[in-house]
């Protein structure tokens, strides 16, 4: 079997090629997909070539991990599956390149277990699923502690800000230094941060991918208080011990969603408690795969970019 796939040759070269699929095995899926999404955290640094040292990186390699489509095709232990609609999380079903993290292609061979069945209605907004199951994960591996300011007003900064809302507390306040990505807070204000004067946060969820704003965010910071990491970072972090000794500050490292915050996170958006809405702003064609790919990274009034796959061959 062969695919049409996204292909990062090289930092900045990207080419759209057939490259051959490996057999299905007993327990695995053929995908068709329809659309996959473009990550301006990790694949943004694939693309540049700031990517820090990673297990699996090398070039060449089909990037993506928030694809969705319809299982066409499995093995013998899962033909149970064949017409269902799904959301796959990318795919190491390739051969001769690498799947980090696979999942910008036409067609999929992917284990049955990693792959989640969502509703068909969901269409391109199921690729969101991976971003707000990486929220799910942040909020929901602390101590409790839901965040009351949020740094960045990405597609994950909106997503962690409407999961603060659903929660019930007070909402958060969000910091957006960039004035184009200042609206659409939905319950929650947003924020230029030099206009904001408290320091006594309880939880700052910080997923701007800034190296450089960990001092400061301690800094504002109540006693006791807890900075998340939840975005990707390619430089080293530093702080300055004072104000973090004063404060007993806590620093958490929020790492990759995991099974169940899958599970809680299509749960939330199938009962439509997790609104999905105005998070997708661009859609390219896949054959325009370098354009799109170019728009999602320097385009700041692109949130989120989707490549249709549905004229792809």
């Amino acid at each position: 079997m062969d695919s049409l796939a996204v292909v990062l040759e090289e930092p900045g070269r990207i080419a759209l090629r057939l490259i051959d699929l490996k057999p299905l095995g007993d327990t695995d899926l053929l995908i068709e997909i329809a659309w996959s999404g473009i990550s301006t955290g990790t694949e943004r640094l694939l693309w540049s070539g700031r990517m820090p040292p990673f297990p699996g990186l090398g070039y060449p390699l089909v990037p993506g991990y928030e694809s969705v489509g319809l299982v066409v095709d499995a093995g013998a232990s899962a033909r149970a599956r064949i017409g269902e609609t799904v959301f796959v999380p990318g795919s190491a079903g390739f051969v001769d390149v690498r799947g980090l993290f696979g999942g910008a292609a036409r067609r999929l061979v992917a284990p049955s277990a990693r792959v989640v069945g969502i509703a068909k209605a969901l269409a391109e907004r199921g690729v969101l699923i991976a971003l707000a199951a990486t929220a799910q994960h942040a909020i929901a591996g602390g101590a409790g502690a839901a965040p009351d300011l949020i740094i960045g007003h990405g597609v994950l900064g909106r997503l962690l800000a409407r999961l603060a809302v659903i929660a019930g507390g007070p909402p958060p306040t969000v910091w957006e230094t960039n004035p184009i990505r200042a609206g659409g807070g939905l319950g929650y204000e947003v924020i230029a941060p030099e206009t904001d004067t408290r320091r006594d946060y309880r939880a700052i969820y910080d997923v701007s991918g800034d190296s450089n704003l960990l001092g400061e965010l301690i800094s504002r910071l109540a006693r006791g208080g807890e900075v998340v990491l939840a975005g990707f970072y390619d430089q080293p972090l530093m702080f300055d011990f004072p104000p973090a000794f004063m404060r007993e500050a806590r620093l958490r490292i929020a790492a990759e969603w995991a099974p169940e915050d899958l599970a809680v996170t299509v749960r939330l958006i199938a009962t439509e408690t997790l609104s999905l809405e105005g998070l997708i702003t661009h859609r390219f064609a896949a054959s325009d795969a370098d354009e799109a790919y170019r728009v999602a990274f320097t385009d700041p009034t692109c949130l989120k970019m989707a490549l249709d796959w549905s004229a792809a061959p």
